[in-house]
């Protein structure tokens, strides 16, 4: 922009600088402008703006008398001092000049002198204008070759030219009057086209005058036009930046509305959504799906700001919670169903060897796993409180079915129904005792085939039969024998029927966990299962560990934590069953290891670390030390046998248990 500045000082401020500027670009704006020097550095800054159309008046104070104020009048009157009395001058003349030529609206300019509001004329003129009488009084100057050719030729024509100056001089005077006298007399012989002529330069003139109006009323027009075009492109402007804004507002509104915005159907569903049938529970987990991406959306700077979008999450964080509330009862009241009814199927399986089967619970329970996906994601406290009661409900359960189930085994190991449960409360030596003493009078009709009770046999059958003959000893050995082996036929059987009932249950249930539960997406669970190890009396320590669970740091470790607070009964049941299968007969334990070393083989080969590996690896060694012990023992238990045969002087000797076998 070209600008006419002046340092001037306002009053009550500081000193600044006042300019009347004019941008170079279209539409032209002619603006007073006030510019103050920073206090941070040496550059300037501007301060305020006003539009030359809006100046009313410029007052110079006084006309006669120079003085450095002055006041401009725009919506209020400044007052303003400049630094000196020349360039006050300056800008009251550029203001002028600009007001001129500029703006159709002519500003007041009071106690200005009139020389200051002249235009300024072009300094060649001035110059000719006063050299003119100077021209006048310029001495001789030479001839030029032209004018001395016609003088030389005119002096050519005349004889005394040089002889007689006088009369030479006096013969081009009388020329010259004749000259006069003709061209006196030509102009009054042309006096009438003089006239007309005089007449035609005043029609002229009159008509430059009208030329000059209308030129005058066509520059007022076009400086109408140009300041309507002016305002009419500032207000295009201000039209486009409205525009320009709507547009963003448009957007950001938009943007708000797909993002914040819940469907009415999903807020019924999150508040009154039936979660007992299917079609309530995809209901639910899609209103539950849309509520998390509608909390989850990533505002833009500014929007945390705006009062709807704090209601709005205010409103999203009330439907979590409530959802939240909902969905926890529901499960629990499911997982305290689940026991009921699990509880009543167990008479029906009182009396077979079998499990009962879990597969429509986790069935039913699979169609809330995106739920708990949802759940574990927004609210994990209540994530972690339905793992801990599903933990305590389904171990209460597994544990009076598996209790059951190794009794129901029990029985049919020893041959004992409901009804002779009695003697189970005779203490376990007393009871073995018992049963090995019925086994040999033939009351039980069963023999056991332990070592025991062949030495006990072999005592007996000395003393009470010596008179019969040896080949009836040797009939009674051979069908002793034959029992021995199918008894254990029949608890090689019932093992491996425990075995594969026990597997396929711990299968499933690790197989459910994993997909209900999402244990994949979270690895925070070790410190609630330590605690609930802790409530139950302390974890289920195996041979090798020191008793506390270790942190858990995998998906695997955390489904094996919670198989063990859920089966936490499964491993001193098949100890005990091991127990007694050893106590009937010791060459059980050959049976429980090929079975025990097949299916922890089996096992491993799916899950090295699972929680059944693990378990039949611990009972595994206990049944690898049982047979150790019962291999140990038979050396000394022939040896008793010849030692009883040779003192009796029988020829019958018994048969041997480990080839029989």
């Amino acid at each position: 922009a070209c600008s006419c500045t002046s340092q001037v000082t306002h009053a009550n401020s500081r000193v600044c600088v006042l300019c009347s500027t004019v941008t170079t670009e279209r539409p032209v704006q002619v603006k007073v402008v006030k510019v103050k020097k920073s206090d941070k550095g040496d550059f300037y800054k501007r301060q305020i703006a006003w539009a030359l159309r809006d100046l009313a008046v410029v007052d110079a104070k006084d006309a006669i008398k120079e003085s450095p104020e002055f006041d401009l009048h725009f919506d209020k009157v400044y007052r303003w001092v400049a630094s000196s009395i020349a360039e006050k001058n300056a800008f009251i003349s550029c203001t002028w000049k600009l007001n001129q030529r500029y703006l159709r609206k002519k500003i007041d300019f009071l106690n200005v002198s009139s020389q200051l509001l002249e235009e300024s004329v072009p300094s060649g003129e001035n110059q000719s204008v006063a050299g003119g009488d100077e021209e006048a009084v310029d001495e001789y100057q030479e001839l030029n070759a032209r004018e001395e050719q016609d003088i030389e030729i005119m002096m050519e024509g005349c004889e005394c030219a040089i002889s007689n100056a006088e009369a030479f001089a006096e013969k081009l005077s009388r020329e010259l009057q004749v000259l006069d006298g003709a061209n006196i007399q030509s102009i009054m012989a042309s006096e009438k086209q003089v006239n007309i002529l005089m007449q035609l330069l005043d029609e002229a003139l009159q008509e430059v005058d009208q030329i000059e109006l209308k030129l005058s009323s066509y520059e007022e027009m076009l400086q109408s036009v140009k300041e309507q075009m002016d305002q009419i492109s500032e207000s295009n402007h201000l039209i486009h930046l409205s525009n320009t804004n709507n547009v963003k507002l448009l957007s950001e509104i938009e943007f708000l509305v797909n993002h914040m915005d819940l469907a009415k159907g999903h807020v019924k569903a999150l508040q009154d959504g039936d979660l007992a049938s299917s079609r309530g529970i995809e209901a639910c987990t899609n209103a539950a799906d849309a509520l998390l991406q509608c909390m989850n959306v990533a505002l833009r700077p500014g929007h945390d700001m705006l009062l709807a979008i704090r209601q709005q999450q205010q409103r999203f964080s009330e439907l979590r919670e409530h959802f939240a509330r909902r969905l926890a009862s529901h499960l629990n009241n499911v997982f305290v169903q689940q026991g009921h009814d699990q509880s009543s199927t167990l008479a029906q399986h009182s009396a077979e060897l079998t499990l009962p089967n879990h597969h429509p619970f986790h069935r039913d329970l699979l169609r809330y796993a995106k739920l708990m996906e949802w759940l574990k994601s927004t609210d994990y406290g209540k994530y972690e409180g339905l793992t801990k009661n599903y933990m305590d409900y389904l171990s209460r359960l597994y544990e009076r079915e598996i209790k059951d189930f190794f009794e129901v085994a029990k029985m049919k190991m020893t041959g004992t129904t409901k009804e002779s449960k009695k003697f189970a409360t005779l203490p376990r030596k007393e009871s073995a005792v018992k049963q090995e003493t019925e086994s040999l009078h033939g009351s039980s009709g069963k023999l056991t085939g332990s070592t025991s009770s062949l030495n006990k046999l072999s005592v007996q059958s000395s003393g009470s039969r010596r008179s019969q003959s040896s080949s009836l000893l040797d009939m009674g050995n051979m069908s002793a024998s034959d029992l021995d082996v199918a008894d254990r036929t029949k608890f090689d059987k019932i093992f491996e029927q425990v075995l594969s009932e026990l597997e396929p249950l711990c299968l499933a249930e690790q197989d459910f966990i994993s997909k209900f539960f999402k244990l994949q997406q979270h690895q925070n669970l070790s410190a609630s299962m330590a605690e609930a190890e802790d409530l139950d009396g302390g974890s289920l320590s195996r041979p090798q560990s020191s008793g506390s669970l270790l942190p858990v740091s995998s998906e695997k470790d955390m489904i094996r934590q919670m198989m063990i607070k859920i089966f936490r009964c499964i491993e001193p049941e098949l100890n005990n069953l091991i127990a007694l299968g050893d106590k009937v007969d010791s060459f059980n334990s050959l049976y429980m290891l090929v079975k025990m070393s097949h299916h922890v083989w089996t096992a491993q080969n799916v899950d090295p670390a699972s929680f059944l590996s693990t378990t039949l690896g611990n009972v595994l060694v206990t049944v690898k030390r049982n047979f150790d012990k019962c291999i140990s023992c038979e050396p000394e238990s022939i040896a008793h046998w010849n030692r009883e045969d040779a003192e009796s002087g029988d020829s019958c000797c018994l048969s041997d248990p480990l080839g029989s076998s």
